[in-house]
């Protein structure tokens, strides 16, 4: 009946306007079932199962062998790591791809067979959980003893196709590598050129003396080629120059070139066009979220015209007010929105509202999140305004700046007067007492500005959050210090007592107080605007971080597979105990592990001792042989591996930095060109997103593109 339509186009408005909010393709199911489904997928509890099971399966890699559950990394200290039995972890990853199966099922289902086709994320998700769960049969199949685990590799993929900016993100990186190719190219010719000229100019000679720049970096083509690449990156600067340096000066000219035209022109040319590029396909991206949200208002207001209410001798279509109110009551959007559209309703006097209405209703959408301060408090009495007045005033914050400084001056002239005092001879009286003096300025300083303020007020700077918080923490540690040890007096050094010694508790006191300093940053604009711009970065460009998450598990995993028992610690008993016979037994100098580096000196003192007896038997030869095989099998594996860490710089250094360094760029100059078009922010905060930084260079979407789009639906039936 008519009221089933109607039911039926107002939940499908409702949902439209949820894809619009969250810039979602409104190409799904809008039948009753798939709407519940739909909306039912996208609740917060499904979205938060979802990121929970990416999170566990990605941590799996922490606990599974080579597990990570030890305090230290020092194979000489560290004890075995605990490594989960088998079945344990497979069992949790099982679960893992249960949940992902029902993620890629659902989404499957709601966008319909023809849209499946045209969807390469789903069918590689399907793809990599097939690979995956295959890999995992396999696994227990070889009852956890397997060297290689494919879906392991694959993980990251979970991660990337649950996010969407992260997909959009990774679109703009693909269509800006052939930009960024020209100039890598470029590059490996500047390396292959140098390492010509660097092959004939540092040749061997006759002089053996001479050549230590042709035996330690250009030897062969790939220690050659391998000793620039690393100059390109200035880890071995000067090294690499160092012994050509002291044969003759001149040849520094050579090293001077390669790092002008390599690090100075040409990474900065990188730089450069990642940032042209990659912001000119961001931008096209950030347009497509601005038509996605348009279209999905406007197929919102498509539905609301077709209920039955709407008069019928409309000549362009409408919607009631009436029916938008009941849209706006299931929609879940951000209050502060929903309000300013409910104030905009009261004040417009129609009962219907036109396409142009409908959309400029919800342009709200795209406006600066405005956060208010509330108010100080009214006092009556003239006492009481005086002191409003006095501690409300910036001089005030000033005052507690320069107290702040003073504190930190005081904290470093102690530690230089005790840096090189014995913790028995250190009086911590001076250090003590100057604590508490600052602390109960701190104390005093919070709560007359709550005074001024007001509590709410107070609270709502997040400065003041953050100087309170510490403040509250100094006072809590100053207390306990003075509990367990009482106050400070002339040789105040007491023996440990309690979970931390005297010195310990006075350290971090410290640290808090130095960390507390930060509160000077609103003060100081240009800081602040610095300091704006890189938590906007951190708070809304989320994607990016997301796929160097991505980037940096996907070579972990591949560096512990193909680097697996290639090299043993020098702290390996079997080896040590070893070498410190030879060495015992020679008498000889000897250091070192099984590494390239030791196997001639091993060699030596074979042959060296080889007619003694002790060290005739055939263990040692045994032990020999098998050192000299595994300095080989590194050895190759060395070569190899360069292969691998080339790509890892490449992909990390070279294109990821350059990717964030635009990006920072973008932001800050965004901020630095409307700085005089805000207020000042200690009334109004605004908070932005990836597409309100674009937002006044964006275009908008015409009609006529957005009705033919709605045309295209594959599962929506228009009446016009």
């Amino acid at each position: 009946g008519a009221g089933a339509d109607n039911d039926l186009y107002i939940n499908q408005a409702v949902v439209f306007i949820e894809d619009a909010i969250q810039y979602r393709s409104i190409n799904h199911r809008v039948d009753s079932k798939s709407l519940w489904l739909y909306r039912w997928y996208y609740s917060r509890t499904c979205q938060w199962i979802l990121s929970l099971t990416i999170t566990v399966i990605l941590a799996l890699a922490f606990i599974e062998e080579p597990s990570s559950l030890t305090v230290t990394s020092d194979v000489r200290y560290r004890l075995p790591a605990w490594n989960p039995p088998c079945g344990l972890t497979e069992s949790i990853e099982l679960l893992c791809f249960l949940v992902f199966v029902v993620d890629v099922s659902v989404k499957s289902y709601l966008i319909g067979w023809k849209e499946f086709w045209k969807n390469k994320w789903l069918m590689a998700y399907i793809l990599t959980l097939i690979v995956s769960l295959t890999d995992w049969i396999v696994s227990l199949s070889f009852f956890c003893k397997e060297s290689v685990r494919i879906r392991r590799i694959l993980r990251p993929f979970f991660l990337l196709q649950n996010s969407s900016m992260m997909k959009k993100t990774l679109k703009s990186i693909n269509s800006t590598l052939p930009e960024m190719a020209s100039v890598v190219l470029l590059l490996a010719v500047h390396l292959s050129l140098f390492t010509m000229f660097a092959m004939l100019l540092f040749a061997r000679t006759k002089d053996n003396q001479q050549d230590k720049e042709w035996v330690v970096y250009f030897r062969n083509l790939p220690d050659s080629l391998t000793s620039l690449l690393v100059l390109l990156t200035t880890a071995n600067n000067p090294d690499v120059m160092v012994p050509a340096y002291s044969k003759n000066r001149a040849y520094s000219i050579f090293f001077i070139l390669f790092t002008v035209l390599g690090n100075l022109f040409l990474m900065n040319l990188l730089t450069a066009i990642i940032y042209n590029q990659f912001r000119g396909y961001l931008l096209k991206s950030v347009q497509s979220s601005l038509f996605r949200r348009r279209l999905g208002i406007r197929a919102a207001f498509e539905v609301l015209s077709s209920l039955k209410e709407t008069p019928a001798s409309a000549q362009q279509s409408c919607v009631s007010v009436g029916a938008l109110l009941q849209v706006l009551q299931k929609v879940e959007m951000d209050s502060r929105c929903k309000q300013a559209i409910l104030r905009s309703l009261k004040m417009c006097s129609c009962d219907q509202l036109s396409a142009a209405q409908f959309q400029k209703l919800f342009e709200e959408l795209d406006k600066d999140a405005i956060k208010q301060h509330p108010s100080s408090p009214e006092y009556q009495s003239y006492f009481m305004q005086k002191m409003q007045f006095a501690f409300g005033h910036p001089y005030f914050v000033y005052l507690g700046n320069v107290v702040a400084l003073a504190n930190i001056i005081s904290i470093c002239v102690v530690l230089v007067v005790d840096a090189d005092k014995q913790p028995s001879e250190r009086d911590d009286f001076f250090l003590g007492a100057i604590n508490c003096f600052f602390i109960l300025y701190y104390l005093l300083e919070m709560l007359l500005k709550i005074l001024a303020m007001g509590l709410k007020r107070y609270l709502s700077y997040p400065s003041n959050r953050f100087d309170g918080l510490l403040t509250v923490i100094l006072l809590i540690l100053e207390i306990a210090t003075f509990a367990v040890y009482g106050f400070p007096h002339p040789g105040w050094r007491p023996e440990f007592m309690g979970l931390l010694s005297l010195w310990d508790m006075v350290r971090l006191v410290n640290m808090l107080i130095v960390f507390r300093f930060l509160r000077i940053i609103p003060n100081m604009k240009f800081m602040a605007l610095v300091v704006t711009t890189l938590l906007d970065l951190v708070k809304n460009l989320r994607a990016f971080a997301g796929i160097l998450v991505v980037v940096f598990y996907a070579f972990a995993i591949t560096g512990i597979m193909l680097f697996k028992g290639a090299v043993v610690p020098l702290g390996n008993t079997r080896y040590s105990n070893f070498l410190q016979g030879a060495q015992k037994n020679s008498k000889a100098e000897f250091t070192g592990g099984c590494t390239p580096f030791s196997i001639k000196k091993v060699v030596v003192l074979y042959f060296k001792e080889k007619n003694v007896v002790s060290w005739c038997s055939a263990r040692f030869q045994a032990e020999v042989i098998y050192c000299l095989l595994y300095v080989l099998s590194v050895h190759l594996i060395c070569r190899w591996a360069k292969i691998y860490f080339v790509a890892w710089w490449l992909i990390s250094s070279v294109i990821w930095v350059n990717l964030f360094v635009a990006l920072l760029l973008e932001n800050f100059i965004h901020k630095w060109d409307r700085r005089c078009q805000r207020e000042s922010l200690s009334d109004i905060e605004y908070q932005r997103t990836v597409e309100l930084m674009f937002r006044d260079v964006l275009e908008e979407p015409t009609e006529e593109e957005l009705m033919e789009k709605l045309h295209q639906h594959p599962h929506l039936l228009l009446c016009r």
